[in-house]
Protein backbone atom coordinates (compact mmCIF):
# COMPACT_ATOMS: atom_id res chain seq x y z
CA UNK A 1 0.00 0.00 0.00
CA UNK A 2 1.07 3.33 -0.56
CA UNK A 3 -0.35 7.10 0.57
CA UNK A 4 -0.26 9.99 -1.20
CA UNK A 5 -1.25 13.04 0.83
CA UNK A 6 -1.15 16.52 -0.25
CA UNK A 7 -0.54 18.77 2.71
CA UNK A 8 0.03 22.74 3.17
CA UNK A 9 2.87 23.61 5.11
CA UNK A 10 2.16 25.75 8.36
CA UNK A 11 4.48 28.94 8.73
CA UNK A 12 5.82 28.91 12.24
CA UNK A 13 6.30 32.28 14.08
CA UNK A 14 9.98 32.35 14.59
CA UNK A 15 11.31 33.26 18.14
CA UNK A 16 14.60 34.05 19.32
CA UNK A 17 14.07 31.35 22.25
CA UNK A 18 15.33 28.20 21.57
CA UNK A 19 16.84 25.27 24.06
CA UNK A 20 18.91 22.10 22.91
CA UNK A 21 18.21 19.00 24.74
CA UNK A 22 20.83 15.98 25.70
CA UNK A 23 19.51 12.59 25.90
CA UNK A 24 21.48 10.67 28.40
CA UNK A 25 21.30 7.87 30.99
CA UNK A 26 22.18 9.20 34.41
CA UNK A 27 20.20 12.31 33.41
CA UNK A 28 17.43 11.30 31.30
CA UNK A 29 17.16 14.97 29.23
CA UNK A 30 19.72 18.04 30.28
CA UNK A 31 18.70 21.24 28.39
CA UNK A 32 20.97 23.74 27.35
CA UNK A 33 20.01 26.05 30.18
CA UNK A 34 21.12 23.53 32.63
CA UNK A 35 18.04 22.40 33.45
CA UNK A 36 18.00 18.39 33.97
CA UNK A 37 15.06 16.01 34.17
CA UNK A 38 16.23 12.53 35.63
CA UNK A 39 15.87 9.39 34.38
CA UNK A 40 12.40 7.68 35.72
CA UNK A 41 12.50 4.89 38.22
CA UNK A 42 11.54 1.95 35.78
CA UNK A 43 14.30 2.84 33.79
CA UNK A 44 16.83 3.29 36.63
CA UNK A 45 15.88 -0.24 37.42
CA UNK A 46 16.78 -1.78 34.10
CA UNK A 47 19.92 -0.27 33.20
CA UNK A 48 20.72 -1.41 36.57
CA UNK A 49 19.32 -5.20 35.71
CA UNK A 50 21.69 -4.84 31.79
CA UNK A 51 24.67 -3.64 34.10
CA UNK A 52 24.14 -7.13 35.66
CA UNK A 53 23.33 -9.09 32.96
CA UNK A 54 26.34 -7.77 30.60
CA UNK A 55 28.92 -8.42 33.33
CA UNK A 56 27.73 -11.79 33.74
CA UNK A 57 28.50 -12.28 30.13
CA UNK A 58 31.87 -10.86 30.42
CA UNK A 59 32.54 -13.87 32.96
CA UNK A 60 31.38 -16.78 30.43
CA UNK A 61 34.22 -18.14 28.23
CA UNK A 62 33.40 -17.06 24.40
CA UNK A 63 31.76 -20.03 22.63
CA UNK A 64 30.36 -22.30 25.79
CA UNK A 65 26.58 -23.12 25.99
CA UNK A 66 26.54 -20.85 28.83
CA UNK A 67 27.92 -17.79 27.08
CA UNK A 68 25.46 -17.93 24.50
CA UNK A 69 22.41 -18.56 26.83
CA UNK A 70 23.78 -15.24 28.68
CA UNK A 71 24.31 -13.68 25.31
CA UNK A 72 20.93 -14.24 24.39
CA UNK A 73 19.70 -12.77 27.41
CA UNK A 74 21.36 -9.75 27.32
CA UNK A 75 20.33 -8.87 23.51
CA UNK A 76 16.81 -9.98 24.42
CA UNK A 77 16.91 -7.39 27.62
CA UNK A 78 18.43 -4.75 26.12
CA UNK A 79 15.42 -4.72 23.23
CA UNK A 80 13.50 -4.45 26.17
CA UNK A 81 15.26 -1.76 27.76
CA UNK A 82 15.35 0.01 24.06
CA UNK A 83 11.29 -0.29 24.29
CA UNK A 84 11.43 1.85 27.62
CA UNK A 85 13.88 4.43 26.39
CA UNK A 86 11.55 4.94 23.48
CA UNK A 87 8.39 5.15 25.58
CA UNK A 88 9.91 7.68 27.75
CA UNK A 89 11.12 9.90 25.14
CA UNK A 90 7.79 10.41 23.46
Amino acid sequence: MSFVVEIQPEILPKTDNSVGIDLGIKTFATFSDGTKVDAPKPLKKRIKKLRKLSKSLSHKTKGSKRYEKARIRVAKFHGKLKDTLDRFST
